[in-house]
């Protein structure tokens, strides 16, 4: 019997061909997750570059079409995934950062909205929480579940290793979520941390690994707020980690896994929070977000996210969007 079935769309357009969006890409290609990859970027030579470097090596691939894209790729992708933006200059106030990378995403929002994509948008560019907020006011109401940010998932896999380096356990049993803004004002949080159904407060004495279990939490909790600032000391910037990152989301995204990640999403009353978008742990499917976990959390906990609410609200605010 001969029966025909319709090609299953798992077009991937990434915007922004920097060390983030190349490593992306070639993580990607390699992941046999996507079926195409389309880069796009206003340096049309560095995209071509990549594009090449990346069909060259097609024999050692999964099967997959990669090319270089336009915005005209955006109406049948199903995940589009923005990387775009620029770093900070001498000189240049933070505030001057974000309006210019704001800049960036209302022009790519606004192509996407001429395209009529229903694609899931998924946002890097950094700061990320203010750029998913800035995206989400560009696109307009009933935008919110399909539009999130890649938020703490890179943090919280950073917090998954240092538990696990720490207790010579495989970071795969380790559960553990960082929460909140990605950047200073994260958090870890504890109460939901675990092994083996065991909160890391009752597994340390079990385990014998530590005598001074707090001042280990402290340790490792400011390792993973530093982590990007020591790898951008060595090396210049990050990009390894956040591509398979996102290349776990976008798994998630185009596999329909209802997986649980803690990605940057616009709160609507969850823990309290309204009109600001941080990282806390969500299902995600082929539809963006299926649910945010309102999950409970300490006194202290709440107070964290808090303040990482009203800092990133602050910061909404000076967009003026």
């Amino acid at each position: 019997m001969n029966e025909s079935f319709p090609p299953i769309n798992r077009k991937v357009v990434v915007v922004g061909a920097g060390a983030v969006g190349a490593t992306y890409c070639y993580a990607l290609a390699q992941s046999g997750i996507a079926s195409e990859i389309a880069l796009i970027d206003r340096n049309e030579d560095l995209a071509q570059g990549h594009v090449l470097d990346l069909v060259h090596g097609m024999p050692y691939l999964p099967t997959l079409s990669i090319h270089v894209g336009t915005p005209a790729d955006y109406a049948d992708a199903q995940l589009i995934v923005i990387t775009a933006g620029t770093a900070q200059k001498p000189g240049e106030t933070r505030l001057d950062l974000l309006q210019r990378n704001a800049a960036i995403i209302r022009s790519i929002m606004t192509d996407i909205a001429a395209a009529k994509s229903a694609a899931v948008i998924l946002v890097t560019t950094n700061p990320v929480d203010i750029m998913t907020y800035a995206a989400i006011k560009y696109a307009g109401k009933g935008s919110e579940k399909h539009i999130i940010g890649s938020g703490t998932v890179l943090d919280s896999s950073r917090f998954r290793y240092l538990l696990s380096d720490h207790c010579g356990i495989s970071s795969h049993n380790v559960h553990a979520y960082i929460l909140g803004e990605h950047g200073d004002s994260e958090f870890a949080a504890w109460s939901m941390t675990h092994i083996a159904g065991m909160s890391f407060d009752q597994y340390c004495p079990v385990c014998g690994m530590c005598s001074e279990w707090q001042a280990e939490k402290d340790r490792i909790e400011q390792a993973v707020r530093d982590s990007a600032y020591h790898i951008i000391d060595y090396k210049g910037a990050t990009n390894w980690a956040i591509g398979l990152a996102l290349t776990r989301i976008t798994r998630a995204i185009l596999r329909d896994e209802h997986s649980v990640l803690t990605i940057s999403t616009l709160l609507d009353g969850e823990y309290g929070l309204h009109d600001v978008c941080l990282s806390i742990p969500c299902i995600v499917s082929a539809h963006g977000i299926e649910m945010v976990i309102a999950g409970e959390l300490t006194e202290g906990e709440m107070a964290s996210l808090n303040k990482s609410a009203s800092i990133l609200k602050s910061a909404n605010d000076s967009l003026g969007i």
